[in-house]
């Protein structure tokens, strides 16, 4: 359905609101209050013993959960030790820190489940599939390790559950899914196959086909199996499994363009079938295939349907609604691959007909989930 992913997840993208970074606010010590110099009659013993002002750092009401687990809390005591042990400092100053990527990499040893997207999950410093995987979480969460250490998590528990790559085998009703979706893929030059930015994967979401809501949305379970397992398929296609190259937060070429057609869909907004598995969707796929989503085309969109872009943003980041494109006719979608925005030449041209281009129809190059 509409905004799944996602993508910070192809929704689920399926991918959460971006938050706002928490600032940090310090407040400024307390100054020290000089004592009066006391008169020359006074009591000698009694200016020793005046009490001295404790002067506190006092940390800010909000701090991000990682720089929290950094900060010490500063207790006022009586009597401090003048140097801390020798020893000690000297431990802490050799003990390496680990990347945010090795600590990711703990916690899914910890989990014991051991793939994602068909990856089957090894030590990020030799092997670069994980790697990227790991990235993909971080960059997703903005840097921070606690939240993507906790998307992670959550991803290999309903991994270990729902058994992702077990659906793609899955076969699905014919009358209820026969249609509507399919996964097709587009190569360049073929003399540079190795370059991950020389293929373009794309799912195809065809919702105006839907023949009969009850059939198709009714059950919400099933709906989700099919729908993770057309994303599946297109993760096959991604060569994430074969990557040699690490990405980072501003480049990474594994993600797949999305399209979905509402062409002569007849259900509306009110249903709640439709509501339900729309909003499913976009919690699975944001919380289990982040950074995925290239861009999301919505083509062939009936006015009634802008319901969807406003629940999309409950659940994705700002970033990644960004990337989404509503056109009001799908004959136009050849046109937006142009202007260098792939490395894949002429793949505007290679799109099916009904989308602008020269290419074979859907039913006709396109991988579906298995159907009887």
């Amino acid at each position: 359905m509409a905004g799944e992913e996602v993508q910070k997840p192809e929704a689920v993208a399926a991918s959460a609101p971006e938050a706002e970074k928490p600032t940090e606010i310090a407040t400024e010590p307390a100054a020290a209050t000089e004592p009066e110099e006391a008169p020359k009659e006074a009591p000698k013993e009694a200016a020793e013993n005046a009490p001295q002002e404790a002067t506190e750092t006092q940390e800010a009401a909000e701090i991000a959960p990682v720089e929290a687990a950094q900060v010490a809390p500063v207790e006022a005591v009586k009597e401090a030790p003048e140097e801390a042990p020798k020893q000690d400092s000297k431990e802490d100053a050799s003990t390496p820190k680990q990347t945010p990527i090795a600590e990711l990499w703990d916690a899914a040893k910890s989990n014991g489940h051991p793939e994602i997207w068909g990856v089957t999950l090894a030590d990020p410093s030799t092997h670069i599939p994980t790697q990227i995987i790991l990235q993909k979480y971080l960059n997703a969460n903005d840097g921070d390790l606690v939240k993507a250490k906790d998307q992670l998590i959550k991803t290999l528990e309903w991994r270990a559950k729902t058994k992702p790559l077990d659906l793609v085998k899955k076969t699905f009703s014919k009358a209820k899914f026969e249609g509507l979706g399919y996964v097709t893929s587009y190569v360049g030059d073929a003399s540079d196959a190795t370059d991950p930015e020389n293929k373009e994967v794309f799912t195809w979401n065809i919702y105006g086909g839907v023949k009969s809501i009850d059939e198709t949305f009714g059950n919400l379970e099933e709906f989700i199996e099919w729908r993770v397992a057309l994303m599946e398929l297109a993760l096959a296609e991604l060569p994430l499994s074969t990557a040699t190259k690490p990405i980072t937060a501003e480049h990474d070429p594994y993600k797949i363009f999305q399209v979905h057609d509402y062409k002569s869909i007849s259900f509306l907004r009110q249903s709640p079938v439709v509501k339900a598995a729309s909003t499913e969707t976009i919690r699975v796929f944001a919380q289990g295939y982040p950074e995925l989503l290239k861009e999301k085309f919505f083509v062939n969109v009936p006015a009634i349907m802008g319901f969807m872009y406003a629940l999309i943003k409950l659940f994705v980041a700002a970033k990644t609604a960004r990337k989404f494109h509503p056109m009001s006719s799908g004959a136009g979608l050849a046109k937006e691959f142009g202007g260098g925005k792939t490395k894949v030449a002429g793949l505007g041209e290679k799109l099916p007909g009904a989308y602008g281009g020269k290419g074979d129809a859907l039913d006709v190059l396109g991988k579906q989930p298995e159907l009887e």
